[in-house]
């Protein structure tokens, strides 16, 4: 029996190696999302394809990503195929690899931004809460 694609799983592990939190996604995707709706929709074995899009472009990542990976087949293809340090060697000591490590770096400075941009806002968000409650008790 041939096991299916789990989407909302395969958002998640992107997600995670992007080192993107629920919160920031939700915060991405609109003011109707929040870290629970993320939670949630991560548990769906299938997502609406103009969802997937949406989370596509915020990640970067294509849709196809999403629908078609699946982590066995993949480790498995891996362990299978290359050695020790074969797969590391393939990637970045051969000229003609398709696997471009400055993309991966660039990709993963966007992010590193994103983040900090997101720390700040929570933080000031967390300034603003307490000087609203300050002003309330007054």
């Amino acid at each position: 029996m041939e096991q299916k694609i789990h989407q909302g799983r395969n958002v998640k592990r992107f997600r995670e190696m992007l080192n993107i939190k629920q919160e920031a996604l939700a915060y991405d995707l609109g003011e109707e999302w929040s870290q629970k709706k993320i939670s949630i929709l991560e548990q769906k074995e299938v997502i609406e394809e103009s969802l997937l899009k949406q989370i596509s472009t915020i990640l970067k990542i294509p849709v196809e990503a999403f629908q078609n990976f699946d982590e066995e087949k993949a480790v498995s293809f891996i362990s299978n195929t290359f050695g020790d340090h074969a797969f590391s060697n393939a990637c970045v000591g051969n000229p003609n690899s398709t696997f471009n490590i400055n993309t991966v770096e660039e990709i993963k400075k966007l992010h590193e931004e994103k983040i900090a941009l997101y720390e700040r806002m929570l933080k000031e968000k967390e300034e603003m809460m307490i000087r609203l409650e300050k002003l309330i008790n007054k």
